[in-house]
């Protein structure tokens, strides 16, 4: 059908009008007033609903889990808006792969609700102390953990965590929420559910873990040793780049005859590699293509290294050349050299195969989907939160590098350009918008660094202890002044041709 013509056949997404999308697209075989729910997800993102959302909904296809639907939540206030856009569409999503060959269309529709964002989190705490509640899932992301940088730990003196111990009832953070919840259920003989981590974290389980665990021992030492025997965190690795929905894929989703508040692009490619420690059950998952595995670290150590530190290694310097999205950063011959020297001298070193996939191979299956012509993901919103990103995605690896002698002078160089673009000026002279949650922090550390650059190390709430490793801060100081001296890539060129 063509364009014209389908304009004129517009409908809006809801279950009143899916009989009449699917003669065009694929959409749910299911009935969807006979789902259960089974999973609260707290997070309702973009990738949350073209990767877990979606094999879910791959299962439903088959007539299974159809007592696992998803319920969607937040604690945020701006959750607010997109759970009124699900809603008004009945939680249904148009799901839109994009690949160089063309696109693929779906309506996916694994989740049914959206709980109110409420002060308090009553309505959260609620739907996860109910019975029906098996597993709570999160993508809430890297930076959301309450992690102190300088020690690893938990940081226990934040705001939020603060709150939350001197209101546990009425929590502020999800972590807290959760709790509450968990006691609940503990007090009712209902039993735990699995918390399970969706975020780019490596050991996101451990880590979910040692939050709630370590925020319960705060409140109530009994209920904190019942987590901890009761309760289970699997380790996973999730994987798809999903663009942020923006003019261009509503426009796009419109095109189509859809009139969908919240579309979702996607690139042709999914992984999920699943820990299978679920002490309430779990849909079949690995029947629609997870991997469901014991030895999750190897995965994500892969892919957290290369695909999202290799991410951090082309936004920033993409940022500063006024290159707006990550397909063109790659197909940049300067960016593109600097990018594959940094990887195969300093990343993937400290990367192991895992089954049927060495790094090498992975690096090039990396390039391959940057470079895909048909996602445009941003290098803003692959730059954003770089304190949260830099910490999780570079620095373990710089610290592994100085614990085996192996160079971090790449590395180095990969700091010292966020810390360029953290100044907030690109190279042509235009303004770079705030793009971090301590934005104007950064920008002040940035710009002292300039001419002192051992007080962009000193930010011990984002390198901990790195400024004091001289080898790693001497890299960072010639590169520094390297870049106060010589334009963009005048500087790549000396390292990638040295």
């Amino acid at each position: 059908m063509k364009d014209e013509q389908r304009k004129t056949l517009t409908m809006k997404l809801g279950n009143a009008h899916l009989t009449q999308l699917a003669t065009q697209f694929d959409t749910p075989n299911y009935d969807r007033a006979a789902l259960k729910p089974g999973i609260v997800h707290i997070g309702l993102g973009n990738f949350h609903r073209a990767h877990q959302a979606w094999y879910l909904h791959r299962l439903m296809q088959m007539g299974e889990a159809l007592d696992w639907a998803i319920i969607g939540a937040g604690v945020r206030p701006g959750d607010a808006a997109m759970r009124d856009r699900l809603l008004a569409q009945d939680c249904l999503t148009t799901l839109i792969e994009l690949s160089a060959d063309g696109r693929e269309v779906e309506i996916t529709g694994s989740m049914i609700d959206f709980l109110p964002v409420e002060e308090g989190n009553g309505p959260l705490i609620r739907q996860m102390a109910d019975p029906s509640t098996r597993i709570v899932s999160l993508t809430v992301t890297e930076g959301g953990y309450y992690t102190d940088a300088a020690t690893g730990g938990f940081d226990a003196n934040h705001p939020d965590i603060l709150h939350d111990v001197a209101n546990p009832s009425t929590p502020r953070s999800v972590f807290g929420a959760i709790i509450e919840a968990l006691r609940l259920r503990r007090a009712a003989g209902t039993g735990p559910f699995t918390a399970m981590c969706c975020d780019n974290l490596q050991g996101n389980g451990d880590v979910l873990r040692r939050t709630i665990v370590s925020l319960a021992e705060l409140t109530d030492a009994e209920l904190a040793a019942w987590i901890a025997d009761n309760v289970t965190f699997p380790n996973s690795m999730v994987d798809c780049i999903v663009p942020a929905t923006g003019p261009s894929e509503l426009a796009l989703v419109n095109s189509l005859g859809i009139e969908d508040a919240a579309p979702v692009t996607h690139e042709n490619f999914r992984q999920w590699v699943i820990e299978d420690a679920f002490c309430a059950g779990r849909p079949a998952w690995e029947k629609v293509g997870a991997t469901i595995t014991d030895h999750v670290h190897a995965y994500e150590t892969m892919k957290i290294r290369i695909l999202n530190g290799g991410h951090q290694v082309l936004a920033n310097v993409a940022e500063l050349l006024s290159i707006g999205t990550i397909t063109e950063a790659i197909a940049d011959a300067d960016i593109k050299a600097f990018f594959r020297k940094v990887q195969t001298e300093e990343i993937l070193p400290h990367v192991v195969a895992v089954p049927g996939v060495a790094p090498s191979d992975y690096l090039t299956l990396i390039e391959g989907r940057f470079a895909n012509p048909a996602i445009r993901d941003t290098t803003r919103r692959v730059a954003f939160d770089g304190s949260s990103r830099h910490v999780g995605f570079i620095l373990p690896i710089v610290r592994k590098a100085r614990d085996e002698g192996k160079s971090t002078r790449g590395l180095a160089l990969v700091e010292a350009l966020w810390a360029l673009m953290c100044v907030g000026k690109r190279e042509d002279g235009s303004e770079i918008e705030p793009n971090d949650p301590i934005w104007s922090d950064l920008v002040a550390a940035a710009t002292a660094t300039q001419t002192a650059p051992s007080l962009w190390l000193a930010q011990t709430q984002i390198y901990g202890d790195l400024g004091n490793d001289s080898t790693f801060a001497d890299h960072f100081a010639e590169w520094v002044q390297a870049l106060t001296q010589n334009d963009v890539r005048t500087v790549l060129r000396s390292y990638y041709q040295g």
